[in-house]
């Protein structure tokens, strides 16, 4: 059996966090829901990934997203041409190109933070520990 990852965060404006997230990092609703114990959501992802993300909205205790500039979702993009079609597509659907608060991932890649202020980097790297 293979482990999966979810990453899971509150956000502002769901439809407006699956719109931005689905265009800029080519995903697809994988599932919804609506009032599940009084919250609604969306996973993002693609077929055969192993990990998603899911964006949720409380109806009766909205929770304001806190995220911090140390939380980010890093992608390894080795390729120039993904790299850099990626990165106008986030341009393109609403991120925001900002200098990382840790100067490292700025030395090959670039980050880039959403309207609730979460940040995306991405790395022109390959993964390697």
């Amino acid at each position: 059996m293979q482990t999966h990852l979810r990453v899971a965060r509150p956000v502002s404006d769901l439809s407006r966090s699956e719109r931005m997230y689905c265009a800029a990092l080519n995903l697809v609703a994988l599932a919804r829901f609506q009032d599940h114990q009084g919250f609604d959501g969306v996973m993002l992802g693609r077929s055969g990934m192993d990990y998603h993300f899911e964006f949720t909205q409380c109806r009766a205790h909205p929770v304001a997203p806190s995220p911090t500039h140390e939380d980010l979702l890093v992608f390894y993009v080795p390729d120039s041409d993904e790299w850099q079609s990626t990165r106008d597509r986030l341009v393109e659907n609403g991120f925001v190109s900002v200098p990382s608060f840790n100067p490292y991932w700025d030395v090959s890649g670039r980050t880039f933070e959403d309207h609730d202020g979460y940040r995306v980097v991405l790395q022109k790297a390959v993964w390697s520990l």
